[in-house]
């Protein structure tokens, strides 16, 4: 109790003093507040990260702490509460909702405040995206021939075969369209797989995009659990039979959030199952380039395997963004038969095409020497970061559990164990200065137990992990943190 109210009585103290400072101004360092106000280092982080928290100012790593830009104030508004009963009228026998819960999205593209870590970022930090790269290719593919003209809508034939060469198997460039970005090709798919108020087979935990897609379009997702070996087939037998779904979705390669690599003896029984329910298999490989160094030979897609008597079950996508930059929102899905025209249909009448610019620069891009040398250096780089981030939970918080070490994406799925729910831990470290993501939207029913996702891949290197759980181990209190 004595601590607490110390954290408040320094943090409204050097509130009072931040007029002294000019914008960019760096306060004293923590030493000297220790001295000076004779209160524990402990104390001086808790304030600080709550005077972070409040945007008044700016934690570098090494480098101090800086009064921050005031907040604009927020515009007065009018009144938009006729809004609630438009949004919310439903005409005559409609019965799928129109509202979308977007919590699960924006808890991952959201910003935290200034002198927050970001913990809960699906990005890659600016020192590990190919920034020069990706500016030299933006550059030569500005001066391409008619490289601002209109492009083909099934996007440019040189980056389908491209992408139908890195899906390998049968797949040809006339099976693949261009889209923008992986979120639009899993929104192109579910469109059109499902129609409005189909079930729709997921893995559960799984991406909260994913979810949001699905409810958006008025279809019900329906989890199946996973394991340390991937989607766990009686159970997704059992579900297809319980709901006569004729889709369902997976991330077979590190998915997202727990890591997991569907196992050997799992993936021809997955695709023997989907073919027996007459069912389509959506393929989400959003991480095949997020390999870790140390991940080894990696299996085909499920799309390459696709290759028996009765094939065209496996819709892939797959995108560019996740190794690149988040504005470089190129992807592609992949498909054989009948369900090409559908998606070319979906895709042309929601967006009309990717723009040119950006599927030239995606070309010189993946085509350029640095290309092969990115991948490497994001491999190394992220199974050091993992081994950091793993290693200092488990040295600093020791009552947390790491159900499975990932060889390949960006994130770890920590079991919170006695640490209290998702929400409340993921509330508590917030205001110690570290930004997670609660695990409660990554399932679609009720979660077994308290999860939270912390990410590696967007922070400015290692040494800023170790800052992140340093902060929790000090900033969590009792009935949340890992003594509980």
């Amino acid at each position: 109790m004595y601590e607490r109210s110390s954290v408040a009585e320094l943090a409204e103290s050097l509130r009072t003093e931040l007029v002294r400072y000019s914008v960019g101004g760096k306060l004293p360092s923590s030493r000297a507040l220790v001295e000076r106000f004779r209160v524990s280092p402990v104390t001086v982080s808790r304030a600080l990260a709550q005077l972070a928290a409040e945007g008044l100012v700016v934690t570098r790593p090494g480098a101090g702490v800086f009064r921050a830009r005031p907040r604009a104030e927020a515009p007065v508004t009018g009144d938009t509460s006729w809004q609630e009963v438009a949004l919310s009228a439903e005409g005559a026998g409609e019965v799928i909702p129109r509202s979308v819960d977007a919590t699960g999205v924006l808890s991952s593209l959201t910003a935290p405040p200034a002198g927050v870590v970001e913990l809960n970022g699906g990005y890659l930090h600016p020192s590990l995206q190919p920034e020069r790269a990706m500016a030299a290719a933006l550059a030569r593919a500005g001066r391409r021939p008619g490289a601002w003209g209109r492009p083909p809508v099934e996007g440019l034939p040189e980056l389908r075969d491209w992408f139908a060469r890195e899906i390998g198997g049968a797949v040809t460039a006339s099976d693949v369209l261009v889209t923008a970005g992986g979120q639009s090709a899993l929104t192109t798919a579910l469109r059109a797989l499902a129609p409005p108020g189909a079930p729709i087979l997921v893995e559960s935990p799984t991406y909260p995009g994913l979810l949001a897609i699905a409810r958006a379009s008025g279809c019900r997702p329906v989890p199946v659990p996973v394991d340390a070996e991937g989607v766990r087939p009686e159970l997704l037998a059992a579900a297809f039979e319980a709901t006569g779904a004729r889709v369902f979705v997976c991330q077979p390669l590190f998915q997202n959030p727990t890591g997991a690599v569907l196992a050997p003896g799992r993936r021809a029984e997955v695709l023997r199952i989907a073919r027996a329910a007459g069912a389509f298999v959506v393929e989400d490989d959003y991480a095949r380039s997020l390999a870790h160094e140390d991940a080894g030979r990696l299996p085909p897609t499920l799309a390459a395997e696709d290759d028996a008597v009765e094939s065209g079950l496996v819709v892939h996508v797959r995108s560019l963004t996740k190794v690149t930059s988040p504005s470089l929102r190129v992807g592609a899905i992949a498909a054989r038969g009948p369900v090409v025209d559908r998606l070319r249909a979906i895709q042309v009448v929601d967006s009309f095409f990717v723009p040119r610019p950006l599927q030239e620069a995606a070309l010189e891009l993946v085509g350029a020497p640095a290309w092969p040398r990115h991948l490497r250096a994001v491999a190394a780089e992220l199974r050091h970061r993992r081994e950091v981030l793993a290693g200092a939970l488990r040295r600093e918080l020791p009552g947390l559990e790491l159900p499975h070490l990932p060889s390949g994406g960006y994130q770890l799925w920590v079991r919170t164990g006695g640490a209290g729910d998702d929400t409340a831990f993921a509330a508590a470290a917030l205001r110690a200065g570290v930004a997670v993501a609660p695990g409660r939207p990554y399932f679609c029913a009720e979660p077994p137990a308290a999860y939270v996702r912390m990410g590696f891949a967007g922070v400015s290197g290692p040494a800023e992990l170790v800052e992140a759980v340093r902060r929790l181990k000090a900033g969590l209190p009792r009935g949340v943190g890992p003594d509980a």
